[in-house]
């Protein structure tokens, strides 16, 4: 089976694209963050003739995400227990359509759009914290209830864990993105038993800015991932990077991250 996950910055304006890319690529299963649109608003109908099911969480034109199988699409969840809630001070706290998992082929995938934090500061970055931490907590809780369950945690998740993973450590020191408790809440997943798959085969970046031409220069960050649990990380067979997707007009600032997995 293939896997792949995609935050692919509005799936309405870039719908084509991703369809062009599960036929290129033969995905089975996608992964795709930041819809920006409501569920009911979703172009089911070219992922429906392109051979695919879907399952979508989206309450707005912010957010958002979504599951595209060609194997099956069992057990739709759309927020995983105790998922934390964020809202303005003088609002009641929304629990934001940033994660969503299904069964497909036997494997429980949750693509997930972890929050940005904006900054070190802000309630955001507390939000983005526990975000990471709960569901830390609930993989564990998982594995210790199945340590044979095969699940794939996948998706944006707004943290480079080492400092190759930016193009210019200095530039971020202390900033967004490296701070030592986002990466200590990436730790806390692979300490609850969640291994990374793909940095072991392709290492390039996963994002480049639109803006002071990143991408031309190769000034990116890697910041999307596979976390798999252990019986699912025996299953890896290979992993790459499609970085051609980042070109050309239209292309959303991330790209695909894809895995083979054994029958």
């Amino acid at each position: 089976m293939r896997l792949a996950t995609w935050n692919v910055n509005s799936i309405r304006t870039r719908f084509q694209r991703v369809i062009d890319f599960l036929e290129r690529s033969e995905t089975d299963v996608l992964a795709i963050q930041e819809t920006k649109c409501k569920e009911e608003q979703f172009p089911y109908d070219v992922f429906e003739k392109a051979g695919y099911e879907v399952a979508v969480a989206g309450l707005n034109q912010w957010n958002g995400v979504a599951i595209a199988s060609r194997v099956g699409l069992e057990n739709v969840a759309r927020t995983f227990e105790g998922q934390p809630a964020f809202g303005k001070p003088d609002k009641e706290p929304v629990v934001e359509p940033r994660a969503i998992g299904a069964t497909c082929n036997g494997v429980e995938v949750w693509s997930l759009y972890v929050p940005n934090g904006r900054a070190s500061t802000d309630p955001h970055y507390t939000y983005k914290l526990n975000f990471i931490n709960t569901l830390a907590q609930r993989g564990k809780e998982r594995l210790a209830a199945d340590p044979d369950a095969q699940i794939a945690l996948v998706g944006d998740w707004n943290v480079a864990p080492l400092d190759t993973d930016v193009w210019d450590i200095e530039v971020f020191r202390d900033l967004l993105y490296v701070t030592q408790p986002e990466r200590d809440a990436i730790k806390a997943i692979v300490d609850a038993g969640f291994a990374e798959v793909t940095r072991q085969y392709d290492a390039q970046y996963t994002f480049w800015d639109y803006q002071q031409l990143r991408f031309p220069k190769n000034e990116g960050m890697k910041i999307d991932f596979h976390h798999y649990s252990p019986a699912l990380a025996t299953r890896v067979k290979t992993a790459f990077i499609d970085r051609d997707e980042r070109k050309g007009k239209g292309s959303s600032d991330h790209v695909p991250v894809i895995v083979d997995l054994l029958d």
